[in-house]
């Protein structure tokens, strides 16, 4: 490991080299290790679903960021998760980062209820399939509908996460977030939303993520948090063109098409109740029927 050790003396980081043979060979066995561990989670063991491979590069992936942000490999593995295909941190993992980094006092945050809610206008998306043009490609887009939410019974708490760094007695302090940006953002009203069960927590969890990426945006690395990313509505359109495909290739052409027994455009239709040519014909002797003057074999 003393490869691995080559220490930046300006923010005693440790640094890791993909493009160095020895560094990363010896990364690649610490991987494997882990990967073989029953307890790191799934997407860095190895497995029938999970290959060495892939476990080995979940694992590198992971520790080349605790090595960034000088926490535990194991603890950025149990505390990082993907969301929607993006990898983000557990809110009390980036809280706990924050309170252990050394550079500021622990989070604090300050509670204000501003009264009653009220009604809020607030807007949603409905996915609407739109056809591509001229053979393009189709894809979904959210078409916005605003509507009013009652919150006439609902207080509006607002939150706002503060600290000082260490040895200074100048307050940081975050954006307040309140119940009502909660519900004009959508994430109140959103299916499975746990903003209306825990809304003091949500708002806690929502603070300091906003407190983190104003103040030490390098401890999340630019990494929104499981809740922010369950709270994001869905993007303005989605690409179908691989879900498409797939149908076509399962559902096109199960049936065979006989071109030979369509009327063709310059053959008049023939009444149903008038035999055609080839009833006619039926009747005539083919080539297999017996020949008038032989045998019928």
């Amino acid at each position: 490991m003393n490869e691995l050790q080559k220490m930046d003396q300006g923010t005693n980081v440790v640094t890791f080299n993909f493009f160095d043979p020895t560094q990363f060979e010896t990364m690649q066995r610490v991987c494997k290790m882990f990967a073989n561990s029953e307890l790191v989670p799934d997407m860095y063991k190895v497995s029938d679903k999970n290959p060495i491979d892939k476990a080995t590069a979940n694992c590198m992936i992971a520790i080349s960021i605790a090595m960034r942000i000088g926490a535990d490999p194991l603890m950025i593995m149990q505390n990082m998760t993907p969301i929607y295909g993006r990898p983000a941190w557990s809110s009390k993992f980036l809280i706990a980062t924050v309170n252990t980094c050394g550079r500021f006092n622990p989070l604090q945050y300050r509670f204000t209820n501003l009264g009653r809610l009220g009604k809020v206008e607030y807007t949603i998306y409905n996915k609407i399939w739109t056809p591509g043009q001229n053979g393009g490609k189709g894809y979904y887009r959210n078409e916005a509908k605003v509507e009013v939410f009652d919150g006439t019974q609902i207080d509006n708490i607002q939150c706002i996460a503060y600290t000082t760094k260490k040895g200074s007695t100048d307050i940081l302090e975050s954006t307040p977030v309140d119940v009502k940006l909660a519900v004009q953002e959508g994430w109140y009203t959103k299916n499975g939303s746990k903003w209306q069960t825990m809304t003091r927590q949500m708002l806690t969890y929502r603070a300091a993520s906003m407190w983190t990426n104003a103040y030490a945006p390098e401890l999340s690395m630019g990494m929104k948090t499981v809740e922010e990313m369950h709270d994001i509505v869905d993007a303005e359109y989605e690409d179908v063109t691989d879900t498409v495909e797939k149908e076509k290739a399962e559902n096109a052409n199960k049936g065979t098409i006989n071109i030979d027994d369509a009327p063709t455009a310059t053959d008049p239709a023939q009444p149903k109740d008038q035999p055609t040519d080839q009833g006619n014909n039926q009747n005539q002797p083919g080539n297999n029927a017996p020949k008038a003057n032989g045998p019928g074999f």
